[in-house]
């Protein structure tokens, strides 16, 4: 039973005709090599492609007459997905996220709302920045826009702005990218923790890299908290034998 809508994630190969699944009577043919071989029936085109080893492959259907190549299928559909991999890898960011702002909006849970936006800009997602006034606020639209332009110019090195600040309505709204990795400062929140390590020579004179092992103190540290902070049976002696005791 065939499907009434091809599926999302599908290849442009697997929609391409070959051989024998070609329908017009005439193509234009391009030869292995690159050349152009005219427009000849359908049927000796598919004879040239047995003489040679390949298959037809029907590369612009749309055409007329539909425009065919000689080339191996599984080759052809190599080249296809790897100009789709180099394709995405230029793609712009298409995921937006949502970040609101206010115009009294305490220092600390603006750091918490620049620290998304930067989590945000470094998986390669574009931010959106909504500032909105709420009654009386509109009278003192300045303010906003310095609480804007402040967190702009703490994310600016990890994104630009698409365009200026806007007042839109009763909000301000501004448009963040992300920066290219290799002009992108590194993501604060993603700290790798490691042990450290010294370099040392060994018998025979060679630098190796060492990890240095863990302080004493840091080994404390980790260890659990005794059970009782004030253990009451701490001054109790638990190896007095029973024939020491007093008799009663």
């Amino acid at each position: 039973m065939s499907r009434p809508f091809s599926p999302r994630n599908a290849s442009p190969a697997s929609f391409v005709r070959v051989n024998g699944k070609i329908r017009a009577r005439e193509v234009r043919v391009i030869a292995v090599d690159g050349k152009q071989l005219g427009v000849i029936p359908l049927t000796e085109a598919l004879n040239l492609a047995r003489q040679h080893g390949v298959d037809l492959v029907e590369i612009a259907a749309t055409a007329v007459p539909p425009v065919c190549r000689l080339v191996d299928f599984g080759k052809y559909r190599y080249e296809i997905a790897k100009k789709e991999k180099e394709s995405k890898k230029h793609q712009h960011a298409s995921i937006v996220k949502e970040v609101q702002l206010s115009p009294r909006i305490d220092p600390h849970d603006l750091g918490i709302k620049l620290m998304h936006a930067i989590n945000f800009l470094c998986e390669d997602m574009k931010v959106k920045i909504a500032l909105k006034f709420r009654g009386r606020e509109m009278a003192h639209t300045e303010v906003g826009f310095e609480v804007i332009n402040k967190f702009l110019a703490d994310i600016a090195p990890y994104g630009h702005p698409d365009f200026a600040p806007k007042l839109i309505g009763r909000g301000i709204n501004v448009m963040i990218s992300p920066l290219p990795r290799n002009k992108r400062a590194k993501n604060p929140n993603q700290k790798e923790f490691e042990e450290p390590s010294v370099v040392e020579k060994n018998n025979h004179g060679d630098s190796v890299l060492v990890k240095k092992p863990k302080s004493d103190d840091s080994i404390a540290a980790k260890q659990p908290p005794a059970a009782f902070a004030n253990n009451p049976f701490a001054k109790f002696d638990i190896n007095t034998r029973p024939d020491s005791l007093p008799n009663s």
